[in-house]
Formats: C-alpha cells, structure tokens, sequence
C-alpha cells in the first residue's frame, strides 16, 4: 500500500512541478507567398491562381500552450493573368487577431515533436489601391475580417518553418479589384458589378511560407511546451521525496500512514479499518484484537464470547414455560395485551435469543363467554399479538408459530377471576 501511495504522491508532484515551469510566449512572424483575389473582378478581368506579391509581418503573444493574439501587418499587389486586361492593384491591411494552438489542443505530440498547427481569426482594417483603369489612385478604405491555418515545422527552440493559408473579406469595398469599375449600393445597382456596397462584399487569399523568431529566456515557446516532458531537478526531487516520506510514516505500524490514520496511537496487534480506527467487528464493545470471538457478541468478562447456557438451565426455563407459569393476559373481549403481562413476551424472546435451537408455540385462549366461533377467532387474534410482539424484539419468525385454540374450558366459567385466567396466551417450546 505504501509503494502505491508513495507511487502515486511522486507522480502527482512532478506534475506540478512541470506546470510550474516557464515558457517563451513572445515570437516574431514573417511571410512571403501567392495571393488570389476571387470577387468582385469587371468583366473580362482575370487574376492567376497564384500570384506572387503578398507579404506579410506579424508579433505575437501566448497567454499559455493553447491561446494566444497577433498584430500582424499585410500588404502586396493583385496582377492580371497573362494575355488578358491589365490591372496592377496594391492593398495593405492591419489585423488583430486570436490564436489557437491546434497541436497542442489535437495532441499533435502524440505522433510528432516536430510539427504542429495554428488556427487565427480576426479583423481590422485595408486598403485598395488601384494603379491601372478608371480608378487609379483611389483609396478605398474597407474593413477587413480573416481566418486561416499556419501549419509549423520545428526547425529549432527558437525558430519554426511556417506555411499559412488565409481568406480575407472585405466590407464596404467600393470599387472592383481591376479598379475598372464601381460597385454601387443595391438601389443604385449596376448589371455588369451588382456585387452591392455593404458588408463582406469582397473575398480574397493567401498562401505564404515564413518563419517563426521565438523570443525570450526560456527553454522553449508555448508553440512547443508539453509538460509531460519536463522533469524536476535533482534538489526538488529529493525535497518532494521526503516531503513524501515524512507523509508516510506510520507511528502506530497499523499499516496505515499518519495523515490518513484517524487513530495514530493503535494498540501493537490491533485489527484497523482503511482509516486507521480499531475495528470491533460484533459492535460487542470488545476491539477484535482482544475478542476472543470477534463475530459474535459476548461481554467483557467472558473476553467478548456469549455466555453458554447450561444444559439443566435450558430444561428448567423450558419445563417453565411448558407449565403454564409464563402467560400474556387480557381483557375481555380485547386482543391487546394487558401492559402488567408484557414482560412474558420479553422473556421468551430472550430466552429464544439465549438458545437459537429452540422454537416456541403462541397458544390463544378466551374464557367461555360469547359464541365459540367468535372466540375461536379472538383466541388466534390474542396469540397473533403476541407472536408480533416476540418477532419486533429481533427473534426470527421461522422459530415462531401461533395458533388460536378457542374457549378455555378447564376454569369455572361463573368465577370472574377464573374467566380472566382464561383470557390469556400461552407458550410451547419445542
């Protein structure tokens, strides 16, 4: 038990002691790549798939390994696709953005040290500037909103090979791409650019590769730290051992150790409970250590065993009873039991609980007033009474019967004290 404990106090302070560790949170972001501007274009305006002219530069925070924000800053130039209409546009946008950190949050070190995953989201604010067509050098202000993944590679602790994917809308843009044509809002629409003047009403991405700088003193970033793979120092590891240590002595060498021992100065030998306590097994008021029969109640003077019966006592106490000399009275035509006769029914009880080899008879009588079928049922609801009595009192009802034997003809029916010893219950023990 001590190994388990001892086992599990140990891992749960490394833990800690992992979590406690610092990481790098600050990192510098820098990226290069192909952007595509998908809507709104005039009509006989086409942009390649990839176009090579984006850029863009970033620093970022981690509040801890899995969230984190970035202000990052991107700029660059929309170009016509070869053989077709001109155009050469330039945009610059700012966003604020959160960060989730996928690899840490999917569990990417489960098959990989090296690779891992940023989702960001945000908005801010752009600029289109058209250069070429009807609306060259005009600034069209928008508001921008974006999302995208940066998958990672672990090049070293301070620096990580980026690649990113990221879709940018543009709300309230006023002008096409091309800068060829404007876009009205819907109640001044044109057919040719009926994209409309509100909301994100203009969509375009990018694809770049980069890297990540990592800032800071520590070991590692927040992209990369996974406690598991911390360990405590030697000097903290020996403090926490005997940290532990101290915990698990045990002073009474009951088996349980002092912080869980509920009673720490057991006796030498006793038998304990998981919580330390001196078990008394029969609940008899003798400990099991000092019980000489530990699962059956006794008293103290006989070292906790039940006092034995002798064989002549048995045979007196039952000639006793078979006698007629223990009886439960009644009054007329009643089948409560007269409170002064009460104590019958408690002494066979103890006497069937001093010898559980026994069984007893409840036998019914009524006196010879009244119609013989009626008494017949009173004398079975008198002993019903008492057999009910006897079974409350603990004693099994499988050693237990009764039966209503009706009028008890051997009195003088014209003596009202005889017709009141007749009124009575019985017992028979067999």
């Amino acid at each position: 038990m001590k190994k388990l404990i001892l086992s599990t106090l140990l891992a749960g302070s490394l833990a800690f002691a992992a979590n406690a560790q610092e990481f790098n949170k600050w990192s510098l972001e820098a990226n290069v790549g192909f952007n595509k501007p998908m809507a709104p274009f005039t009509a006989g305006f086409i942009s390649p798939t990839l176009n090579l002219g984006h850029a863009d530069l970033g620093v970022r925070y981690m509040f801890n390994e899995k969230f984190g924000a970035k202000l990052d800053y991107g700029f660059g130039s929309f170009q016509e696709l070869k053989d077709t209409k001109a155009f050469d546009t330039k945009y610059f946008r700012l966003n604020l953005q959160g960060v989730a950190n996928v690899g840490r949050i999917m569990n990417f070190e489960s098959f990989s040290s090296k690779l891992g995953m940023l989702f960001h989201m945000g908005g801010g604010i752009g600029v289109v500037n058209p250069e070429l067509n009807r609306f060259n050098d005009f600034n069209d202000k928008v508001y921008t909103m974006i999302f995208g993944l940066t998958p990672q590679i672990k090049l070293s602790e301070k620096v990580a090979l980026v690649g990113d994917v990221s879709t940018v809308l543009n709300g309230r843009q006023t002008i096409t791409f091309d800068g060829s044509s404007a876009i009205l809002p819907s109640t001044m629409a044109n057919p040719s650019t009926n994209n409309g003047f509100y909301g994100p009403n203009a969509t375009w991405w990018t694809g770049t590769l980069g890297l990540n700088i990592y800032l800071g003193k520590q070991t590692q970033h927040a992209d990369w730290f996974i406690a598991a793979n911390n360990y405590a120092t030697k000097e903290e590891l020996a403090t926490q051992i005997n940290g532990i240590k101290d915990m698990l002595k045990d002073s009474d060498a009951d088996g349980v150790p002092d912080y869980l021992d509920k009673e720490p100065n057991t006796p030498a030998g006793a038998r304990v409970s998981p919580s330390g306590a001196t078990l008394d097994s029969d609940g008899d008021g003798t400990p099991d250590h000092l019980d000489k029969c530990p699962f059956q109640p006794g008293a103290a003077a006989s070292n906790g065993c039940p006092v034995e019966v002798s064989r002549d006592e048995v045979d007196y106490l039952r000639k006793a009873i078979n006698d007629g000399y223990v009886n439960v009275y009644y009054a007329f035509d009643s089948a409560k039991p007269l409170g002064y006769s009460i104590s019958s029914a408690q002494y066979i009880s103890n006497f069937l609980k001093r010898n559980p080899g026994v069984t007893v008879e409840v036998k019914g009588y009524a006196d010879e007033l009244g119609e013989e079928d009626y008494n017949i049922k009173l004398s079975e609801s008198r002993a019903k009474a008492v057999y009910d009595l006897i079974i409350a009192s603990g004693v099994d009802a499988s050693r237990v019967t009764y039966k209503g034997y009706g009028e008890d003809t051997s009195v003088d029916k014209s003596s009202a004290d005889a017709r009141q010893m007749a009124r009575r219950a019985s017992f028979v023990v067999k």
